[in-house]
């Protein structure tokens, strides 16, 4: 019998949405790697219903209004019993800081099938990112019974360098890239001498925008007639965010210089790409807590071929001859640096892409396979 993985996710799916695409992503690497990847998810459709869906097809129909959302958070019993009658290599689950007894219940019932069971914390720490009242009841939550959660899992899989989390051990992978989804830039000429910088997230305060804003705002002051744009692609998540970036922008007299596009995919971004010379990572790591992370966004940028800067700890890229690590504090970026390194440094699209394909999905799936499935249940226990 051949390789049969279940990935489960407390979610569902949007066709633009960065964590689908990763998701995706990992089922792909999976299949390339010759397994047989069972997606199983949570949906709301159209009619208001609440189902767990494994791959297209409906597993249970937890109903509709208040009485479906609390099923939705109590009631496995439909997906132990499909783990129970199906037997699976491995499981694969997704955290959603949700532990709590009734998820500690469901890794229980699955490890009862034999199959080994990790579980992907996306980043660590994420104490920190929980800022608003309701989010911090959940974390309260999460954080009484997390521990006791891990201690039924095989491992823990991290983009960290952690070895250690919630007291078990981890994989440490990194975040991969399907390259077939994503396309190369091809720069535009520009006549004039202007650059265009780039960012393109769904906007936390730990992407550290405001940092670029900032930065900007001096540049133009000591040199008024420059033309550098500053692109920002995405939501602005919170009220957070929008202080951060929005007062900035009339403080300084930035509307016409820093582009604010909202949420853009499929050829309005590639557009943007094509015309961008530089990318902008995440400038706000640290106010979350974390040094070293493996973020997907380092990997899209690089992945398009375009040179980019962070802040945090990146293994995968903290030397590369196309990336400025920007200071990991709350100082202006210097956006005088970005336009000499643009000067001195001209490696094509094609090179920087080519420089990471040991980070696609398959290659990064098949370094989790090989720790975990010649093991089977002895593994890490």
């Amino acid at each position: 019998m051949g390789l049969k993985v279940l990935f489960f996710v407390f979610h569902g799916f949007s066709a633009y949405n960065g964590i689908s695409k990763k998701i995706w992503g990992q089922v792909n690497g999976l299949k390339q790697n010759g397994a047989e990847v069972i997606l199983c998810s949570y949906t709301v459709k159209a009619n208001g219903h609440r189902v767990w869906k494994v791959n297209d097809d409906i597993l249970v129909d937890l109903g509709t209004g208040t009485c479906a959302k609390i099923r939705k958070r109590i009631d496995y019993r439909a997906i132990s019993r499909y783990v129970y009658e199906n037997n699976f290599s491995l499981i694969y689950i997704r955290s959603d800081h949700n532990a709590n007894p009734f998820t500690i219940n469901l890794i229980k019932s699955m490890r009862q099938s034999g199959a080994p069971v990790v579980m992907e914390i996306p980043t660590y720490p994420y104490d920190q990112e929980y800022d608003t009242f309701k989010m911090k009841i959940d974390l309260f939550v999460d954080r009484l019974f997390r521990r006791q959660l891990a201690e039924h899992l095989n491992a823990l899989v991290t983009f960290s360098d952690f070895k250690i989390i919630f007291g078990r051990p981890t994989l440490q992978i990194s975040n991969g890239i399907d390259f077939a989804a994503i396309p190369i830039r091809r720069p535009v000429s520009k006549s004039n001498k202007e650059i265009h910088l780039l960012a393109v997230a769904e906007i936390h305060y730990w992407h550290g925008f405001d940092r670029l804003v900032h930065g900007l705002s001096i540049y133009k002051r000591e040199h008024p007639s420059s033309r550098v744009f500053f692109h920002l692609v995405g939501e602005l998540s919170g009220d957070r965010e929008r202080q951060e970036i929005l007062v900035p922008l009339q403080q300084y007299g930035l509307e016409q210089e820093v582009i604010l596009h909202g949420a853009l995919w499929g050829e309005s971004l590639d557009h943007l790409f094509d015309l961008a010379d530089f990318a902008i990572g995440s400038l706000g790591r640290h106010r979350t807590g974390i040094d070293v992370i493996r973020t997907l966004k380092n990997r899209e940028y690089a992945a398009r071929g375009i040179p980019f800067m962070y802040s945090e700890s990146d293994p995968d890229f903290d030397h590369r001859a196309y990336v400025i690590k920007a200071t990991p504090d709350e100082s202006p970026i210097d956006i005088k640096q970005i336009l000499n390194f643009l000067e001195i440094n001209e490696l094509s699209p094609d090179a920087i892409r080519n420089s990471i394909l040991e980070l696609s999905w398959q290659a990064q799936m098949s370094k989790l396979l090989k720790s975990v499935v010649p093991l089977q249940n002895n593994f890490i226990e």
